[in-house]
C-alpha cells in the first residue's frame, strides 16, 4: 500500500484573461515538487458563460519556455493560435500538447462556436517540466483528438482509463514526450474497485475533477482536492462511491535546478534572465492567423 504525503483542497479561483477562471492544485513551488518532472497544475472551471456575440473571450498572446504545456478539455471548445504556425480547436476528450522548449508565443480563449453558443467550460492545464538538454530544442505542438487516444477498459469493469501519455499494461498513449511520465484520465462507475499497479521511484498524484472515491478503503477524496502517494512499487485500490473523473500523473523524476519566473522556467537565473532578453528581443517568433 502507498503511504499518503497530503491530500490538499483546490484554492479559490482566479481569472486567467477573461475567458478561464482558474484554481491552481500545485505549483513546483509548493506540494508539486513531489510531482517532478509535473510543474503545475491548473483547473478552469467548470464555470457556465452565456452566448456573446462580443470578442473572444481568453488570454492573448504572451511567451513560454523552457517546459511544455498540456490542455485537456472536458466541457466546451478551447482555441490555440501559436508562433510555430499551428493552432486549432479542441473539445470534450482533445488534448494540445504544446512544446515550448526554445521559446514559443500563443494566445488561447474560447472557440468562435463556444462563444456564440455559451456553455460549461471544464478543463485543466498541465505544465510538464523539460530536462536541461532539451530546454532549448525547437518548439512543437501535437493535436491529440480524442478519437486517437487509447481506451481501456479497467478491471471489473470499473471504468475506463484513456492513455494520454505513457504505457499502461502495454498500451501506448499518443502523446510523445521527452521523459518517461504517465498522464492518464479515468472515468469510473459508481460502486466498482479495481487496481491500479504504479511504478517504482515515482511518485503519483491523482485530481479529483468529478464525484469521489475511497482510496486503499479507507481514504477519501473529493471533488477539488489532489492526494500525492509516494514512490513505492504497490497497487492502488479505487472505490468509486459515486461516478468519478480522475487524473493520474507519475513521472521519472528529473533530479535538475528549477528555477522560474512567471512564463520561464530554466535550471538558473542566468538562464531566466535570457530568456527574458530573447522574449524582448523578439526571438520567440510572431503568430499569424
Amino acid at each position: 500500500m502507498k503511504k499518503i504525503i497530503g491530500i490538499y483542497n483546490a484554492p479559490r479561483s482566479h481569472w486567467v484573461g477573461d475567458g478561464f477562471p482558474v484554481r491552481s492544485l500545485f505549483s513546483y513551488n509548493n506540494h508539486g515538487k513531489y510531482l517532478n518532472p509535473f510543474l503545475l497544475l491548473d483547473r478552469a472551471g467548470p464555470f457556465t458563460f452565456p452566448s456573446s456575440d462580443a470578442e473572444n473571450r481568453g488570454v492573448g498572446e504572451h511567451p513560454h519556455k523552457g517546459f511544455e504545456t498540456v490542455t485537456i478539455v472536458y466541457d466546451g471548445e478551447v482555441a490555440h493560435h501559436d508562433s510555430t504556425g499551428e493552432g486549432g480547436v479542441i473539445g470534450p476528450g482533445d488534448v494540445q500538447w504544446m512544446t515550448a522548449a526554445s521559446g514559443i508565443l500563443h494566445q488561447e480563449y474560447q472557440s468562435d462556436d463556444f462563444m456564440k453558443n455559451g456553455g460549461t467550460l471544464d478543463m485543466v492545464q498541465l505544465w510538464v517540466n523539460l530536462p536541461a538538454k532539451d530546454k532549448l530544442a525547437t518548439p512543437g505542438y501535437q493535436l491529440l483528438k480524442s478519437s486517437h487516444i487509447p481506451n481501456i477498459v479497467l478491471p471489473n469493469d470499473a471504468g475506463i482509463l484513456r492513455v494520454i501519455a505513457g504505457d499502461y499494461l502495454g498500451n501506448q498513449g499518443s502523446a510523445r514526450t521527452f521523459t518517461p511520465l504517465d498522464v492518464w484520465d479515468l472515468t469510473l462507475k459508481k460502486g466498482k474497485t479495481f487496481g491500479l499497479q504504479t511504478k517504482t521511484g515515482r511518485h503519483v498524484g491523482l485530481v479529483m475533477l468529478h464525484g469521489s472515491l475511497i482510496i486503499d478503503g479507507h481514504t477519501s477524496l473529493n471533488e477539488g482536492e489532489l492526494i500525492i502517494l509516494d514512490d513505492s512499487d504497490s497497487n492502488i485500490i479505487m472505490e468509486a462511491t459515486e461516478e468519478a473523473v480522475v487524473l493520474f500523473l507519475s513521472g521519472e523524476p528529473i533530479d535538475e535546478p528549477v528555477v522560474g519566473y512567471g512564463p520561464f522556467v530554466m535550471n538558473s537565473d542566468k538562464e531566466i534572465i535570457e530568456a527574458v532578453n530573447d522574449f524582448n528581443n523578439g526571438k520567440f517568433g510572431r503568430i499569424h492567423q
